[in-house]
């Protein structure tokens, strides 16, 4: 008795351990499958806390993350998880927030929203435009002129700094404007909610971005004619080119809290009205994921 005690040993021992591994395993796969079936979160991005708070006091069950400079509002908009992200001013600070963003959650979609200077003197202070595209309006190549021969900014041309891998400022292929389109389903929502802004019209148009702040009516109107822009700020252009670089559905929505080019003064209430339209928009996109 001793002797098979002995012998079946060791095949009692090789058998729990077969069996501990498969119990991992299928507790790794349980694990891996229950995280599929989470649904992506929708990020929505506002630069200032001006324009973002407002809208991540609408989320619920809220907690509140931080990588680098970048704060993450993490909650659920009709139990559906939605992502607040305060992204900074800015080209570099949206373009890094975004990335950050990207990688740590994975969303299903980005929507860039808050305020901005109106381009189009046909939009007036309340009015929302949806970025049926967007574009980089500070990426620019100067003439080549000697010494005294003055400086002419209606004379600079854009440069595609994705055109090319050599010099951008070499490669005559890099003289075009790059337009980033709106995603086509995430337009769809934004169109069909935008009676629920009743403090302006919502029309779609080209938001600008650039780390300028542009004053001088003339060179307003300059872009708005050569750029085909209806407003302008400093972040969606760069939020839509990283997320088009890991292929996300972005879509920038900008409110005019001034418009230079018909005397519409700043107005600081409306970036709570773009954040209440965004929200109803967000709903729209969940209920449309939701059919699929």
């Amino acid at each position: 008795m001793q002797q098979m005690r002995k012998k079946f040993a060791p095949i009692a021992l090789i058998t729990v351990l077969l069996l501990s591994v498969l119990a991992g395993c299928n507790s790794s796969s349980q694990t891996e499958a229950a995280k599929e079936e989470e649904p992506r979160p929708i990020l929505v991005q506002g630069p200032m806390p001006i324009e973002a708070e407002n809208f991540a006091d609408k989320l619920e069950d809220v907690s509140k993350e931080k990588s680098g400079t970048f704060d993450f509002y993490i909650g659920t908009v009709n139990d559906y998880p939605v992502i607040v992200s305060q992204t900074g001013k800015g080209m570099e600070n949206t373009a890094a927030a975004t990335a950050v963003a990207i990688e740590k959650y994975d969303p299903i979609a980005i929507i860039n929203q808050g305020t901005s200077g109106g381009h189009d003197p046909d939009l007036h202070v309340f009015d929302i435009v949806i970025g049926k595209r967007s574009t980089n309006i500070g990426s620019l190549k100067t003439p080549h002129k000697k010494d005294g021969e003055g400086i002419h900014p209606k004379e600079w041309i854009p440069m595609d700094l994705m055109a090319s891998e050599g010099s951008a400022g070499e490669d005559p292929d890099a003289e075009n404007i790059r337009y980033y389109k709106g995603d086509e389903q995430l337009l769809k929502a934004a169109n069909a909610v935008k009676d629920t802004h009743e403090k302006g019209k919502v029309v779609e148009g080209t938001i600008g971005s650039a780390d300028v702040w542009n004053n001088e009516v003339d060179r307003i109107q300059w872009f708005h004619e050569k750029y085909g822009t209806s407003v302008e700020e400093m972040e969606t252009a760069a939020g839509a080119q990283i997320a088009k670089a890991y292929d996300v559905p972005f879509l920038g929505i900008r409110i005019l809290s001034n418009n230079k080019t018909n005397g519409g003064e700043y107005n600081p209430d409306t970036a709570a009205a773009n954040q209440a339209y965004v929200y109803e928009v967000v709903k729209q996109y969940i209920s449309m994921i939701e059919d699929k």
